[in-house]
């Protein structure tokens, strides 16, 4: 069972990387932000012992935020 799983989530990450082939640079900074601060949030709440999906999900908000940010600074916007 767990070999299924492995190969599962195998399958759905290659296939969730080859649909960011065509975005912006604005993308794929917001998704890269988003994605970086959902992690630290849900490490964040392990390690603190609070709500982890909570974490996760405020963290990947203000990464997604900070990416975008980052993106129009860059840009001169």
């Amino acid at each position: 069972m767990q070999v299924v799983a492995k190969t599962g989530c195998a399958a759905f990450l290659l296939l969730t990387l080859g649909a960011c082939s065509g975005l912006s640079t604005t993308q794929e900074r917001t998704l890269s932000g988003g994605a970086l601060g959902a992690g630290v949030g849900a490490v964040g709440t392990v390690l603190t012992g609070g709500c982890i999906a909570c974490g996760a999900v405020i963290g990947g908000a203000v990464g997604a935020g900070a990416g975008f940010v980052y993106d129009q600074i860059e840009k001169g916007g």
